[in-house]
């Protein structure tokens, strides 16, 4: 865990306020825009596509001195730290990272005084420097700068105070750092993904859950294989997971608990219960219910209790999906004869549909920004798209047969699960932004299917 983590400095501060033992960098003076040369802003766009993204300098970060630390030394670990930050931003499609093998070392007095017209022969616009530090606490420190190549000033600045064992979380902050403050978007690269791990012949899968940060790192499972598990969801607090597991043959919806690694069943001696998901405050568990031959949506508290009934339809009402703001939850519906997208108070009041394109439309899921809806389209292929909650703007981002978006905490990358034809049943997860433009595989150690996007950590 982070023990203390400083963020956001100011930009002003000459020498950095988390520079501990050793003495910070000297502090370099802005120079000036260039004579008769005016310095345009130096950002992302983020919207339509990006038809050339930013080269962006990351070399190693260096150390004023090399010590041991149970993560490695800090000499290697300003190399690793690099890596980290150049992965995150090139996946993100919006940069091209020149890494540091294609750049000379950086001493550690030059954090705070870059070369600028060596980083401009670079061809970089934007170059990001640090330092990595180990304390006497036993803590690291790491400082992380961005830096304006053409115009030659700072945009910004941050430090990070880790535990040896949370390294690559401050790698992830400063890409973080990087991407809102060029793009003007929140940040997304230090959060998890748990997920439903998959291994076996097709018809006796064994699924797992598991959980790793958002590029496939820190992979570690759940449980263990011996009752199969599906659609899982974080809690906002991310201190526990609600999933659908079929233990003792019977689907059921439990909570795990991720610090006594302990699930408790949601509801007790109910019928067949599954589609679990938190409201944004955390204080309810929506669901969806089988009984008498009609299935219908549920809330009930997180601690447990009766469920209150919020869908009466004759028909199979699921996958429902709270907006951001806990007032409406959108869910699927085949009352009209075929999975259609609808949406409704959080009471269940107000009931309408909102889909009407061709085709059926599954998993629905409300963009944390609250502007977007995700679903699966159905009909020939399965896709990913997004609609605005009142249905317009329907549009579609990915061409495989692609299930289960997920959205990411800045609500810019949906993350999905692609399975593949031919191949048995595998399947494995995925990433796409709002463009469609941009998609990548995320690695993980088996198959994987149900993604489930957490918050930002704290």
């Amino acid at each position: 865990m982070i023990r203390s983590l400083l963020i956001a400095l100011s930009v002003t501060t000459a020498v950095p306020a988390f520079a501990q033992d050793a003495p910070a960098p000297a502090p370099q003076q802005q120079p000036a825009t260039p004579a008769g040369q005016e310095a345009a802003p130096l950002e992302v766009s983020v919207t339509g596509g990006v038809s050339a993204p930013m080269p962006i300098a990351i070399p190693a970060m260096p150390t004023a001195q090399v010590v041991s630390t149970p993560a490695g030394a800090t000499d290697v670990l300003g190399r690793q730290m690099a890596e980290i930050i150049a992965n995150d931003l090139k996946n993100s499609g919006l940069f091209t990272p020149l890494g540091a093998g294609q750049l000379r070392p950086v001493g550690f007095q030059e954090v705070n005084a870059p070369a600028f017209d060596y980083w401009g022969g670079t061809g970089a616009q934007a170059l990001v420097q640090g330092f990595v530090r180990a304390t006497g606490d036993g803590n690291l420190t790491i400082g992380c700068y961005l830096y304006d190549v053409f115009s030659k000033v700072e945009l910004t600045r941050s430090g990070f105070v880790v535990s040896p064992s949370d390294w690559r979380r401050a790698g992830h902050k400063c890409a973080d750092m990087v991407y809102a403050r060029l793009t003007g978007e929140g940040p997304y690269f230090d959060s998890r993904v748990v997920y439903v791990s998959e291994t076996g012949p097709k018809g006796k899968r064994v699924k797992r859950l598991a959980i790793m940060d958002q590029d496939g790192a820190n992979h570690r499972f759940l449980t263990n294989g011996q009752s199969i598990v599906l659609t899982p969801r974080f809690a906002p607090n991310q201190q526990s997971i609600v999933y659908m597991s079929y233990e003792n043959d019977k689907p059921s919806i439990y909570v795990y608990d991720l610090g006594s690694g302990r699930p408790r069943r949601v509801v007790q001696n109910a019928a067949l219960t599954f589609a679990p998901r938190f409201s944004p405050d955390g204080r309810w568990i929506l669901f969806s219910m089988a009984q008498g031959g009609n299935t219908d949506i549920y809330r009930v508290s997180a601690q447990g209790g009766t469920p209150q009934r919020l869908t009466s339809s004759p028909g199979i009402d699921t996958g429902g999906s709270y907006s951001p703001d806990g007032a409406r939850i959108v869910f699927e519906s085949d009352r009209s004869g075929g999975q259609q997208i609808y949406v409704m108070n959080a009471d269940g009041s107000g009931q309408q549909r909102i889909s009407f394109g061709g085709g059926r439309y599954a998993t629905p899921v409300w963009s944390p920004r609250g502007d977007l809806i995700a679903f699966t389209k159905l009909g020939g292929a399965f896709r990913i798209g997004t609609m605005s909650p009142s249905g317009g703007g329907e549009k579609i981002l990915t061409g495989g047969q692609d299930e289960g978006p997920s959205w990411s905490p800045n609500g810019r990358v949906i993350t999905f699960y692609r399975s593949g034809q031919g191949s048995g049943g595998k399947a494995d997860l995925w990433m796409v932004d709002l463009t469609g433009q941009v998609e990548r595989r995320i690695p993980t150690p088996l198959d994987g299917s149900d993604p489930a996007w957490g918050p930002l950590r704290p």
